[in-house]
C-alpha cells in the first residue's frame, strides 16, 4: 500500500509500505486488552497498613478476663481498639500482567492500519529539532497541525532531546522515540506525526 508522505520544504510525495504491517483489520478485543495491560502496569501497588501482629504495642492482657466488669480484651493491638491493628489491611500488590511479543506487535499493527483508515497518522520527511516551543508549533502548522495547544503524538527516528524540550509546555503533545512508541500513547492523541524513518523501523518490527 502507499502512503502520503508530506515535505518540510513543501510539496507531498509517496512511500510503498507493506500491507501486513499497515494493512490489516482493527482488533479491539486485543487493542483493550494490551492498553489494560499497559495502564495496570503502571500502578505503583505500594499502599500498606499494618495488621494486629505489625502494630507496635505490648501483647500483654490489659486486664483479668473475668471480675472486673468491663468487656474482655486480649491486648491493646485488637483492630477494636484506638491504636489497634486493621482487621483486613491493604497489603502492597503487583498489578502488573504479562504480554507476549506476539500480542504486543499484534496490537501495534491494529492501532497503526486504523490510524492510517482514520487519517490520523501523518507521515513527514523530516522533523527537525526546535529550540523554542513557537518554532515547533510553527512547524506542526507547517504539516497540518495547527492551533495554540495541539494534540499530537511525534515520533521521530532520531535524537529527541531537542523536540522534547520544545513540546514539554505544550500540554498535549508528547514525543517519542520510534523504538519505545507504546499502544497506549498512539490511541491517545488525535494525531501521529511520524518520520519516514520511524515509519521504516516500525514495518521492520512488524511485518
Amino acid at each position: 500500500m502507499k502512503m502520503t508522505v508530506v515535505k518540510a520544504s513543501g510539496g507531498a510525495g509517496e512511500m510503498e509500505v507493506s500491507d501486513e504491517a499497515f494493512g490489516v483489520p482493527f482488533k479491539e478485543h486485543l487493542v483493550h486488552q494490551i492498553v489494560v495491560a499497559y495502564q495496570a502496569g503502571g500502578r505503583s501497588g505500594t499502599r500498606a497498613q499494618k495488621n494486629r501482629s505489625a502494630v507496635s504495642g505490648s501483647t500483654r492482657k490489659p486486664w483479668a478476663q473475668k471480675g472486673g466488669g468491663r468487656a474482655r480484651a486480649g491486648n491493646i493491638r485488637s483492630p477494636i481498639w484506638r491504636g489497634g491493628g486493621k482487621t483486613f489491611p491493604a497489603t502492597t500488590q503487583d498489578f502488573s500482567q504479562k504480554v507476549n511479543k506476539k500480542m504486543r506487535r499484534a496490537a501495534l499493527r491494529s492501532i497503526m492500519s486504523e490510524l492510517i483508515r482514520q487519517d490520523r497518522l501523518i507521515t513527514v520527511d523530516e522533523i527537525q529539532a526546535a529550540s523554542k516551543t513557537k518554532e515547533l508549533l510553527a512547524r506542526l502548522a507547517g504539516f497540518g497541525i495547527s492551533g495554540r495547544s495541539p494534540d499530537v503524538l511525534i515520533v521521530a527516528d532520531n535524537a529527541v532531546d531537542g523536540l522534547a524540550l520544545a513540546a514539554r509546555n505544550l500540554y498535549r503533545v508528547a514525543v517519542r522515540p520510534s523504538d519505545r512508541v507504546d499502544p497506549v500513547s498512539l490511541i491517545a492523541h488525535d494525531k501521529v506525526l511520524m518520520t519516514v524513518g520511524a515509519v521504516r523501523k516500525l514495518e521492520e518490527m512488524l511485518a
